[in-house]
This record gives C-alpha cells, structure tokens and sequence, in this order.
C-alpha cells in the first residue's frame, strides 16, 4: 500500500521527546517529522540537531498548513493552552497524558475538535500493544467466562521522581494522574466505560527536602495526590477496584498488577506502562499459569503508535483508535475519585465513549515493521 505521507511537529523537547522521536522517525512509514519546538529554544535545536530536523517555533508550525498533525509533549499544566492554540490553527493534535489537568478544561477542547473536524488523541497508547491487544483478544473469546470483578495496583518509591521542579510534584503529574491512568485505560479498553467511583486520595508528606544530587537539601512542596484509591462500577457489569501508591519502598522493578478475574478463569496482563510483555491464563481448576501467544504486533518500544494509528485514521477517512472521548473518560473517572475522596460520597460518572476496534490480529514475529504497520494500522 502507498499512502502519502503525514507531516507531523513535536512541541515540547524533554525527556520524553526521545522515545516519541525516535519510534516515529525509525518504525512508521506514514510519518514524517518536520521538526520539534519547545520554549526553551536551546533544547529545542539540540534535539534537532540529534534527530537530523528542523528547531520550529510555534508560529512557524501554526503557519505551516503542511503539517497536519502536531504531537503535543509538554507539561501536564501547559495542555489546555498549547492544544487550545493548536486546534485553534487547525491542527490535529496527539497529547501525552492527560488531555488537561482541568476536566472543563479537557470539555473545551474536546468540544473544538469536534466543531472543528479535527482529531484529538492522548496518551496513553500502550492499550494499542501486543500485550493489552491480547489480553482484550482473551477476553472476547470468552477463555475466562464473564469478568465479574478486576483489580489494578502500582506500587512504587516515589522520591525519586518528585524532586524540585519536576512537573511530578505539580497538579496533573501525581501517581493517579500520570501513572494510574495507564492502568485505568488498559481496562477501559477491555471492559469499556465507567459509570460510579468512589475513592480516597492523599499527598502524603508534601513538604520534602530534596534527596537528588543535583537538588540535595532543596526544600520543595508535592501538590498532587501521591496516594489514590477506588472501586470502580463498569457499565458491563463488572467491579473493579484500583490503588496507586507512590510512599512504597518499591524503586525499580516496580510493582505492577492488572488482573481480570472470571467466571471460568483469570487474566494476568502485563504492566500497562509497557506495549509488551507477558499475558497469563489461569483457568478453573488448574492454578498453574499459562503465558500465552501473543497475537498482536507492538511487542517493543513505540511510543508514537497512537501518533501513527491517527495519521493512518486521517488518510483513511475513519475514527482514531487512542480518542479524546476515551481520554476524557479516563480523566472523567480520575476526576471523579477525587471528588469522591473530597465529598466522602461515591460519583456518578456522566461521560461515555465507544470501545475501540480492536487491531487486526496476527503479525506479532520480528519481521519487516513497515508491513506489519500497514497490516495492523492500515485496517
């Protein structure tokens, strides 16, 4: 299949950028980057200088009508007003998490878009991996009977990443909202949308003494929940509960757990912050886990892939896969457990979105990725 190229920019040059950059320049045809942009405009040329493109301001990327997609990898707290002026320009935009820190906010430019006629994806795409994509596949084959009931926990030392300065210490940036929401969209794409939360969140500790070289002894204040419990009511039926511990003595390899549990059988997935992994079985009346075949392609790295997946979407004329109204979601349930933890009552959550199609299946070996991109995005 020959399609034309999608040029997209990258705004925002941190730390992130290079898994994003690399991914896209090396393992999906269908993208083309034009350059990157950041406010700090020495990082922004140093990341072009590496990746062989060019160091764009903002206006020159709002100017271009060449570039039809821009990736959004700034701050949770610049979202609202680097997206906002995006849409604006008539740009389709892909975010990392989350759409916005506020849920109005998120609203608003999920409401642009939509009058608009333009894409609006987020973060996280990892839903999109062989791991989760197997997962969904076991389930809707009906190996473990109906999901009655599923769990979701992180447990991690988070010192090291809340440190002065670090968008982690800020609103948008805590265990829930940075992390957790990983695990809540792996089930979102599995069991569909939510419709009660109740929870309880906390920031533990918030005024801390820096512990990192190169802030040691930085006195620095946490404004984001470092802590965040919940159950959860899907509107399929099952109950889920879910807990983010970021105080745990847990560093590296952290702690993850997503568990689907029927009634014939249970589905361990693999760490939601990951597109690959191990998928285990464990049916009715045999305890013994069994890993299964993966059936699905993104095994690696790919930071990009819902870049990639909407840049497929917009030449074949059809909805993208990691969408606003599943993003919005997500941030509706997050949102939610807060409320629920303030209030000391259980949330009503209003949002909705529609399930995303399943990849196509097959194409999970190590061959040529451009024709596993077009086999598996294409479609």
């Amino acid at each position: 299949m020959t399609m034309q190229k999608v040029k997209i920019a990258v705004v925002g040059c941190g730390m992130i950028s290079d898994a994003y950059l690399t991914t896209m320049m090396e393992k999906f045809k269908i993208l083309e980057v034009a350059g990157c942009c950041d406010i700090n405009e020495e990082r922004a040329r140093t990341q072009a200088q590496k990746y062989g493109i060019r160091a764009l301001t903002m206006d020159q990327i709002l100017a271009d009508k060449n570039i039809e997609i821009v990736v959004n990898l700034t701050t949770p707290i610049a979202h609202y007003p680097v997206i906002k002026q995006l849409l604006l320009a008539g740009k389709n935009v892909y975010t990392e998490k989350v759409l916005a820190v506020e849920l109005d906010h998120a609203a608003e430019l999920a409401s642009i878009a939509t009058n608009n006629g333009l894409y609006l994806g987020a973060a996280p795409d990892t839903f999109l991996g062989a791991a989760a994509q197997t997962a969904r596949s076991i389930v809707e084959s009906g190996l473990i009977g109906q999901v009655t009931s599923c769990t979701a926990s992180l447990s991690r030392d988070g010192a090291i990443f809340g440190q002065p300065g670090n968008f982690t210490t800020q609103p948008g940036g805590g265990i829930g909202f940075d992390v957790g929401i990983y695990y809540i969209t792996a089930l979102l794409s599995i069991l569909g949308p939510i419709t009660s939360v109740s929870g309880i969140t906390k920031t533990l500790v918030p005024h801390r003494i820096a512990s990192t070289f190169d802030h040691w002894g930085t006195p620095f204040e946490i404004r984001c929940e470092n802590l965040m419990a919940a159950t959860m009511q899907f509107a399929q039926g099952t109950v889920g509960t879910a807990l983010f511990d970021a105080n745990s003595i847990f560093i590296l390899p952290e702690q993850p757990s997503v568990i689907l549990f029927g009634t014939l059988g249970a589905v361990y997935l693999a760490d939601p912050n990951s597109f690959g992994g191990d998928v285990k079985v464990i049916l009715k009346g045999n305890n013994q886990p069994m890993v299964m075949q993966q059936s699905h392609a993104f095994n690696g790295e790919c930071r990009g892939l819902g870049v990639a997946e909407m840049a497929w979407s917009l030449r074949m004329n059809r909805p993208h896969r990691a969408s606003k109204e599943m993003a919005f979601h997500a941030l509706d349930v997050l949102h939610g457990i807060v409320k629920s933890s303030q209030t000391g009552f259980a949330q009503s959550i209003s949002s909705s979105f529609a399930i995303p199609a399943p990849l196509p299946k097959g194409y999970h070996g190590q061959g040529a990725f451009e024709f596993i991109e077009e086999i598996a995005l294409a479609l």
